[in-house]
């Protein structure tokens, strides 16, 4: 596993902690209708899970 590597399953890590926990106290993205403020951190999460799941398919 490369740093590279690392940062992103980090970053990845962070980014789907910081959508639970919107989500926690978010009725609206609780309901699937991400709010002005839960759409970006849905949107960040989406983005870092592909490119983490990509990687990991590159590598086997």
């Amino acid at each position: 596993m490369t740093a590279r590597t690392d940062d992103l399953f980090v970053r990845y890590m962070k980014a789907f902690s910081d959508s639970i926990e919107h989500t926690t106290g978010c009725p609206a993205c609780q309901a699937n209708q991400p709010c002005a403020a839960g759409q970006p951190v849905h949107e960040r999460l989406a983005r870092l899970q592909d490119a983490y799941i990509a990687r990991q398919q590159h590598r086997n």
